[in-house]
């Protein structure tokens, strides 16, 4: 039986070695990164869309754009960790920001619809991707 040995440079395997102990810091830092790129799309689109072609004069308060937040990172039952993008609840006047926002990207039978989540996501999904790998390049590079 042939046999192999291979024998990896010494900076090399202390920078793996580093990184496994700094793998879920840096893994926050990567989703947050992304989680960013698309909050800042998903604002955009809201606050375009807000009083946008209305029959009647808006009766918009800002709340939920202000609501608009990104979660902590949170690890599935699966061990995947997860970053979300979504709406602060209660609102002051006891609705929910969910139910307001669902309303807005799909209507109602009075109301016609205003996407704003699924353009987003669609729209931020390359820079995502881009923002997220330049994070984590950086990341790796820093440990020593």
């Amino acid at each position: 039986m042939a046999r192999a040995t291979m024998n990896m440079p010494e900076d090399f395997l202390n920078k793996i070695s580093t990184l496994g102990s700094k793998t879920d810091e840096i893994m926050e830092n990567v989703l947050e990164t992304g989680g960013e790129v698309v909050l800042d799309a998903v604002k955009s689109n809201l606050s375009s869309i807000i009083g946008a072609d209305t029959k009647h004069e808006s009766r918009s308060t800002g709340e939920l754009e202000r609501s608009l937040g990104l979660s902590k990172v949170l690890v599935d039952k699966d061990g995947n960790s997860n970053i979300k993008v979504g709406f602060a609840e209660p609102r002051s006047d006891g609705d929910s920001n969910a139910k307001i926002a669902n309303i807005i990207e799909y209507g109602t039978s009075n109301m016609s619809p205003k996407p704003f989540l699924a353009p987003a996501k669609s729209k931020s999904r390359t820079s995502c991707k881009k923002k997220m790998i330049a994070k984590l390049e950086e990341e790796i590079n820093r440990v020593k």
